[in-house]
């Protein structure tokens, strides 16, 4: 208990101070309350014996991000928020080990982990380092270093002792753990510099220190819960939203944590742990935390290895931790309120510190290690630069690439897809959407992978062979081909003239010119007859172009071609979002709408711009695209004639999320929402058609882009 309490209090501070300084009596007791939760449930119901679960810094790490985020809608709403994720994130924990989630949570990579537990150390480093600092309210940590006149040289005194004390602590004595010994240090520190400061003996009004506790009772916890519940259904969709993205990462980090711990006391004790159990054990924790009002946390290292050197051998030692914060709590909270916040700072600056994996940089040295290295850096510095949540999800994503790296290289075809499951970025109109969906199976796309040589050309003409009778353009993916022999593109050419012989294409795209063996692929396919003009073979730039051409044949074939009409403007009438107006209310329509001309290039806005427009294209194509910082931009979508974008800042009025650029010349109609909600005024019942148009149309968009993701997840 005294390793953990310590922690437990420091890591609720993280979690409120967001919130601003007020708020750090509360962040305390929820720390503490957090302990005393933790420590009489998880050992309980859990699964490994001398385990000690407390507040832990995943949790404050991925906590305090969310809480800063929320910071705006209030405290008491970002307090709700905070325990509606903690109790979410303990179901979740609950429900892995009640599915046996937790054997899957031991086949996430080292390097992923080791990248998480760097990230959540760097973060704590770079929000306590203020604290450490003693900066004013308002000042970030980057104003605060270019601002030594704010430092606090007392904060910094007491901060310097707890951590010198907390380093060396192990040389003065091994029967007291160094947090406590830091602590003490401190607060001696502090009293110290209070006999020639007086003002640091003031409690009303010292930012140095905790400040005032709320004081604990069951009876108040429950009732706070009750209130913290009531003020979720005036929280926007957005921040329940956030919630539930926090609740996920915390479940996987604290358990990924957990189980660690859990594996290195079967290590130390030869023991063996039941890892479902113990997910379903800290689940109940987390959520009965939750309940009282505390930070949710996990299994923690370091008072389980005190637990275990002291003598512990059953999970009574871990419920006796819980029995000794409760007591913890009640007796000595009043004290808690002159703990300066810069021991605080100094104990976690230490531990954020130890969490940080150095030995990684190690992994540099080896050619094959360079990847792992990169796994480690690229989650670590995505918690840095966006947050824990997205750091989830690229160690979910690099996850995937370990284990398929060399999953795949024993088949040569590394995805196939028919339209509808992989699409082109050509947003297309219901109706549009309806055809491909009717004849997608007519097109397929094989992505390939390795090499394309007489040992695999066999394999990839049986998997295309048996589709051939109902396919009518293959696209071929070649950007991660290694090297191709001449059977592989005599082979090519015999595909090409079946597919030919039933009047479709065979498509090439992203043909690299310089393959890793030197090859110039798309000279060798020239050379060899593969793509003469007589035959039926195409090559397009980008896999995008490619599947673009190929769902225009069906769209054309399935609405009949009108080469001239991509150069009529469309009329109101004759735009799908307006589909439903009636004839009477197309005048008032053309009032409503601006008309606006582009030139090729002409940037319609850019990213980060405010506007509450939308655009609906009469003629031409617009390009949505991802900037990024000294690259060329992501290209994220195309929009045509009869579609429209810019509907999110319509809908919420927020800046744009991404630069809408003219593909070619084109004209378009301008909708302001100032402009509708005065018209909505005077013509509700119209407006409300748009609305149902405008819902109709993204319905459809979102019901594509499901069934792209389930394929993709499929695949």
């Amino acid at each position: 208990m005294l390793v953990a309490f310590p922690s437990a209090v420091a890591f609720g501070l993280i979690v409120f101070l967001p919130l601003g300084p007020g708020m750090a009596g509360a962040g305390a007791l929820a720390g503490m309350v957090g302990a005393v939760a933790l420590g009489l449930t998880a050992p309980l119901f859990g699964g490994t014996p001398r385990l000690i679960s407390a507040p832990s810094a995943p949790a404050a790490a991925v906590l305090a991000a969310f809480v800063a985020q929320q910071a705006g809608a209030g405290p008491a709403a970002a307090v709700a928020l905070v325990s509606l994720a903690s109790l979410l994130a303990g179901g979740l924990q609950f429900a892995f080990g009640a599915l046996g989630g937790g054997r899957l949570m031991k086949y996430i990579p080292y390097p992923v982990v080791a990248g998480y537990l760097s990230g959540v150390g760097l973060l704590i480093m770079l929000t306590q380092a203020p604290r450490f600092l003693g900066l004013p309210p308002g000042f970030n940590l980057w104003q605060g270093l270019a601002s030594p006149a704010a430092w606090s040289l007392p904060s910094i005194a007491v901060g310097s002792v707890t951590v010198l004390f907390m380093i060396y602590a192990l040389r003065l004595t091994r029967a007291i753990p160094a947090p406590i010994i830091a602590m003490a240090a401190g607060v001696a520190a502090y009293f110290a510099l209070g006999l020639a400061h007086p003002e640091l003996l003031r409690l009303e009004g010292n930012r140095l220190v905790i400040g005032a506790v709320p004081p604990a009772s069951i009876a108040g916890m429950l009732s706070g819960f009750g209130q913290r519940l009531s003020a979720l259904p005036a929280i926007g969709w957005d921040g329940l939203l956030a919630a539930l993205l926090a609740a996920g990462t915390l479940s996987v980090l604290l358990s990924i944590d957990t189980l660690k711990s859990s594996v290195i006391v079967d290590a130390l004790t030869r023991s063996r742990h039941d890892s479902n159990r113990e997910l379903l054990g800290q689940g109940m924790g987390n959520m009965a935390s939750a309940a009282l009002g505390g930070i949710p946390g996990s299994g923690t290292m370091g008072a389980t290895l005190v637990n275990i050197s002291s003598g512990g051998q059953t999970r009574v030692s871990g419920l006796l931790e819980g029995v000794f914060a409760a007591a913890a709590l009640l007796l000595l909270g009043g004290l808690v309120a002159w703990i300066p916040l810069s021991a605080l700072a100094g104990i976690l600056l230490v531990i954020a510190y130890r969490m940080i994996d150095r030995r990684s940089v190690l992994l540099l040295r080896q050619r094959a290690t360079l990847f792992d290295f990169g796994v480690i850096a690229a989650v670590a510095v995505t918690a840095v630069a966006v947050n824990l949540i997205a750091a989830a999800g690229v160690g979910v994503g690099l996850s995937i690439i370990l284990f398929i790296r060399d999953q795949t290289r024993s088949s040569v075809v590394r995805r196939l897809s028919a339209v509808g499951q992989a699409s082109s970025k050509r947003r297309r109109l219901p109706s549009e959407a309806e055809a491909l969906e009717r004849r997608g199976g007519e097109v397929a796309v094989f992505q390939l992978q390795g090499a394309l040589f007489f040992g695999t050309t066999d394999q990839l003409f049986s998997m295309i062979e048996p589709r051939l009778d109902r396919l009518r353009y293959v696209i071929l993916d070649m950007r991660r081909v290694q090297s191709v022999d001449f059977t592989a593109a005599h082979m090519l050419e015999m595909l090409g003239d079946r597919i030919a012989e039933r009047g479709g294409s065979l498509i090439f795209s992203q043909i690299p010119r310089s393959l890793p063996t030197g090859q110039d692929l798309r000279l060798y396919f020239d050379q060899v007859g593969l793509v003469r003009p007589e035959r039926s073979v195409r090559i397009f730039p980008e896999l995008d172009a490619a599947l673009e051409w190929a769902e225009d044949q069906i769209i054309a074939e399935e609405h009949g071609r009108c080469d001239a009409c991509g150069e009529r403007p469309l009329e109101p009438g004759e735009i799908e979002l307006f589909r439903d107006f009636p004839p009477q209310g197309m005048k008032a329509l053309g009032r409503l709408l601006a008309r606006r001309a582009l030139a090729a290039g002409e940037r319609v806005f850019e990213h980060g711009d405010a506007g509450d427009e939308i655009f609906i294209i009469r003629r031409g194509e617009v390009r949505i695209e991802l900037p990024i910082s000294g690259r060329e931009g992501h290209h994220l979508a195309t929009f045509g004639r009869g579609d429209f974008f810019g509907d999110i800042a319509f809908l919420d009025r927020g800046t744009r999320s991404a630069d809408a650029v003219a593909r070619t010349e084109a004209e378009i109609y301008v909708l302001s929402r100032r402009v509708f909600d005065r018209f909505a005024r005077r013509e509700p019942q119209l407006a409300g058609l748009i609305f149902a148009g405008l819902a109709r149309i993204l319905a459809v968009r979102l019901r594509r882009t499901d069934a792209e993701l389930r394929a993709l997840e499929e695949g």
